[in-house]
């Protein structure tokens, strides 16, 4: 079977080193991505807080 680019289905095969590369650099987007996320949300917690003691 085809995709639509008319190649076969078994896509591009990585070695074992660009495998593991792959998955270094994705966790380090999901621990930057999680860095974020915690960061705005102790901001908005401290934002909030903040609004409460007038």
């Amino acid at each position: 079977m085809t995709n639509q680019t008319g190649s076969d289905d078994e896509g591009v095969k990585l070695t074992e080193l660009q495998s593991k590369r792959r998955g270094q650099r994705n966790l380090a987007i999901g621990l930057a991505l999680l860095g974020f996320v915690c960061l705005f949300y102790a901001m908005t917690i401290v934002k909030l807080s903040g609004g409460m003691h007038h």
